[in-house]
């Protein structure tokens, strides 16, 4: 199997179409509401939440044509029906997630943590998502408390490289030499210590 390629996607004001209307489709609706997609949801029953969520619902079964337009698909459906849809999305050369349906998807979600505008995702190849979460969770419990200070820190150091035009390579080390500034003498190890891994 290659190596899928990472990436975040920017949905604001862009068409998503959700097929499904459970829980888990619900859960999903809520991540894309605060993505500011424009939402379509394409399912027979939906939850009270999707129902009063104001997203464009059609209680219906699926329809080729309902992928359409849509910038991504999100597919929370029976395995026939995620199917049916990475069908024709393949066909239409849109991406689908095809949620806990690795055959069905070419495109995975993986566990997310965002805090101080920094925002970290797993992924297990669509086959462990459980794993996912634990790392996620795990990587959320060594993140710094004054992550927003080195996110701060980082921002002014980007305007001040583009002003300077410090090539990409020098960049690393001097924002590593701004965060251990951060600290006092007393604590500047430990800071030292987090940044390099340790």
């Amino acid at each position: 199997m290659t190596d899928l390629f990472p990436v975040f996607l920017k949905l604001a004001g862009r068409s998503v179409l959700l097929v499904g209307g459970g829980t888990v489709a619900t859960a999903k609706l809520a991540a894309l509401q605060k993505a500011g997609a424009r939402i379509t949801v394409v399912a027979p029953r939906v939850t009270e939440e999707i129902a009063a969520s104001g997203a464009r619902v059609h209680r219906r079964r699926f329809r080729a044509a309902d992928l359409d337009g849509p910038w991504l698909i999100i597919s929370a459906a029976t395995p026939a029906v995620n199917r049916q849809v990475a069908r024709a999305a393949e066909r239409r050369r849109v991406f689908v997630n095809a949620v806990d349906d690795p055959s069905n998807a070419s495109a995975y979600l993986g566990g997310v943590l965002r805090r101080a505008g920094v925002t970290l995702a797993v992924s297990t190849d669509g086959h462990a998502p459980a794993l996912a979460g634990l790392l996620r969770e795990g990587l959320e419990a060594v993140l710094p408390d004054d992550l927003n200070r080195w996110m701060a820190t980082a921002r002014r150091a980007r305007r001040g490289w583009k002003t300077r035009r410090v090539p990409m390579p020098s960049r690393r080390p001097e924002l590593l030499e701004a965060l251990n500034r951060l600290y006092g003498a007393a604590d500047r190890a430990q800071g030292a210590g987090r940044l390099n891994g340790r």
